[in-house]
């Protein structure tokens, strides 16, 4: 993303002056690329094409609750599982900005598959992490689709705390001990998994197909979101991230994991205002259009704020992640906050403005608005990360630098 025209060097600025006036116009923090468009058409024409409404609600109470054939066209044909991932890597080499596009749009999709725990939390570990043979084969092989993962590490509000890490590194080098609520954890290949040793809490990876593991999925509210408790007994395991760099590496998936689920809340909320929209313009009530009314015409403008709020917001942190010039953490919860808050009250409007066909099972309003009851409490709920964001800027800031947010300079 390149830099506004205000914060540049004087320089730089009178450089920028002498371009023709719609360069200049191009200078600006948000405005995508013909890629990054041709990137959203190309995913939105493959969610449509695998991800329709019967589609999702056959794979949702299928086992697993994916299609493993559509899920390796993401990664091997798209190839939007590791857009964020270097090409030395085995992926596409993009930014964290190009990941946010396509996880949207699999949001407005619902789609079904383990985008939370491979494409939000496990990628952005192993990219985060050092180098090595075993987390070079994984990383490949999830951004290619052929495996997947589940990241089974407990957070606290989407934030790490290795008080919390209650698995244990015995010293043959196995891991011992029980994760509650692991997303994806159901079918995922491949488990990354927090454990304490005597050196501090490191990252292992435990092939979920061993003896040692144990998983009991979860009856959960959102049927395209699956969860599992993970039970370790004497488990093998394979260090990814040692005790001098997990927390880093830990901290960073789960501050991109908040933004990149914050693309997929406007992604979905997106998709309910345009049914929304459309159904008000057409729903006839005493001869007028409902959406005619102001108590309707108000509701969905409000739901655009909101959404337009969270929007700038989600991709100025996925933009502050890949830059590094902003506050990471202040980023990432500032996203989370917004788009938390919008998708749940845009899901709830969707429902009062259909009326009566909304609660039906039969209507999809009811499945996004169990996706957005249920991404609401994973990574930290809106009031928890509006909680961070005043301790970042009000309590925790140092006296010498006032709180701020990222320009684009270095």
């Amino acid at each position: 993303m390149v830099e506004k025209l205000a914060d540049q060097p004087d320089e730089q600025v009178e450089k920028l002056a002498d371009q023709p006036k719609d360069v200049v116009e191009d200078q600006g923090e948000f405005r995508f690329t013909d890629e990054q468009a041709q990137l959203r058409t190309a995913v939105r024409k493959f969610c449509a094409e695998n991800f329709s409404e019967p589609t999702v609600r056959t794979l949702m109470e299928s086992e697993p609750r994916f299609d493993p054939k559509v899920w390796a066209r993401l990664g091997a044909e798209l190839g939007v599982l590791g857009l964020a991932v270097p090409e030395a890597d085995g992926g596409a080499g993009g930014t964290l900005v190009d990941q946010a596009i396509a996880v949207e749009e699999l949001g407005a999709a619902l789609a079904c598959g383990p985008v939370f725990g491979t494409v939000l939390l496990a990628i952005p570990a192993l990219v985060a992490a050092s180098a090595g043979r075993v987390r070079d084969e994984l990383l490949g092989a999830l951004a290619e689709g052929t495996r997947t993962a589940a990241f089974a590490v407990p957070d606290r509000a989407g934030a790490f705390d290795p008080t919390a890490v209650n698995v244990t590194v015995a010293e043959d080098g196995t891991l011992t001990g029980t994760v509650e609520r692991v997303v994806d954890g159901d079918a995922a290949d491949t488990l990354l998994v927090a454990a304490a040793g005597s050196g501090g809490v490191g990252l292992y990876v435990v092939e979920a197909s061993d003896a040692g593991v144990q998983r009991t999925p979860l009856t959960t509210l959102d049927l395209t979101r699956p969860q599992a408790t993970i039970v370790l007994t004497a488990a093998p395991a394979q260090l990814v991230a040692g005790p001098d760099e997990a927390d880093r590496v830990i901290t960073h998936a789960f501050q991109v994991a908040a933004t990149l689920l914050a693309a997929e809340q406007i992604g979905a909320a997106q998709h309910l205002l345009d049914l929304s929209v459309e159904y008000a313009k057409s729903r006839l009530q005493f001869g007028r259009q409902i959406g005619s009314f102001q108590a309707v015409k108000h509701r969905l403008a409000d739901d655009l704020v909101d959404l337009e709020h969270a929007r700038s917001a989600t991709y100025h942190a996925a933009w502050a992640l890949t830059d590094g010039t902003d506050d990471a953490a202040l980023a990432a919860s500032i996203a989370q906050a917004t788009a938390s808050a919008a998708f749940a009250k845009i899901a709830a409007d969707t429902i009062q403005v259909h009326g009566g066909i909304g609660f039906t099972w039969e209507h999809q309003a009811h499945l996004y608005f169990k996706r957005a009851t249920t991404d609401a409490a994973l990574l930290g709920s809106a009031e928890a990360h509006r909680s961070r964001v005043a301790d970042l800027v009000l309590d925790d800031a140092p006296a010498d630098r006032v709180p701020w947010v990222a320009t684009g300079t270095q």
